[in-house]
């Protein structure tokens, strides 16, 4: 995993001159930077990284809330026909992308949501949370009753017992799956390049595809894009690396 990051790394700071001479796994002889700023100023990177960030936020953030509120209702609630439910979000999950770009492009379409930031992040608010809701489900249904009848019995609501008692003993759950509802939505490419059309609106995954070229590819710009594109989403990873340590070793234990 280091190892490709580090090729990428050193490409995207060689001259072309030095990686025709020296080939891909050659060190460098300096470092330039001509690549990176010639693909920063051809795409508009800042603009794309905004809206990447933008929308991979806004879909870790909302995705998780709703799939705490419908695990809630499924594990702790425990509504009529839990296992046919928890099979709609399996099947949710298994379901490819693929299946809908056409649906997602006609409904975008007919509310006037088309070629906006806001559908992407609908979309995929949906579709994180159908994994986020089956994985917490789990974690719910077998959080211990004892505590919430207690906190019954101390006169809390349904919606106190969910904020003051399920949410903080779920917490490392609920940071794993902000992690990698961020990191999958960053990753994205298919649906934002059919529903995001205007160049304002494209996230960073999207304005890599620029680059390819039918006959001719510039392989230092390539690994300069590359690199600016998993950047963001590796700093991100290495920030909440503790979150995501912490969720897993819980889960474990539990």
């Amino acid at each position: 995993m280091v190892l490709p990051f580090l090729v990428v790394a050193l490409n995207a700071v060689k001259s072309p001159a030095d990686y025709s001479a020296n080939g891909p796994l050659s060190l460098p002889e300096g470092i330039h930077l001509d690549g990176l700023r010639d693909f920063w100023q051809r795409v508009d990177f800042g603009r794309k990284l905004f809206n990447s960030v933008l929308i991979s936020g806004s879909v870790a953030v909302l995705a998780a809330l709703l799939s705490v509120l419908n695990a809630y209702a499924i594990g702790i609630g425990r509504i009529r026909g839990r296992p046919w439910v928890l099979a709609f979000f399996v099947l949710a999950n298994m379901l490819p992308q693929e299946a809908l770009v056409y649906p997602v492009y006609y409904l975008s379409k007919q509310v006037g949501l088309y070629d906006t930031r806001l559908s992407v992040i609908i979309v995929f608010t949906v579709i994180q949370s159908a994994f986020g809701t089956y994985l917490l489900s789990s974690v719910l249904g077998a959080f211990p009753k004892e505590v919430i009848e207690a906190a019954r019995i101390d006169g809390a609501t349904k919606w106190q017992v969910l904020w003051r008692v399920v949410v903080p003993v779920s917490r490392p759950t609920i940071g794993v799956l902000l992690v990698f509802f961020f990191i999958w939505t960053w990753n994205e490419f298919l649906l934002p390049l059919v529903m995001l059309i205007s160049n304002d609106n494209q996230t960073v995954s999207v304005a890599l595809g620029v680059l390819q070229g039918q006959r001719l590819m510039d392989a230092t710009m390539t690994n300069a894009a590359a690199l600016l594109g998993v950047l963001p989403a590796f700093c991100f990873f290495l920030i909440f690396q503790r979150t995501l340590t912490r969720g897993i070793a819980m889960g474990a234990v539990k």
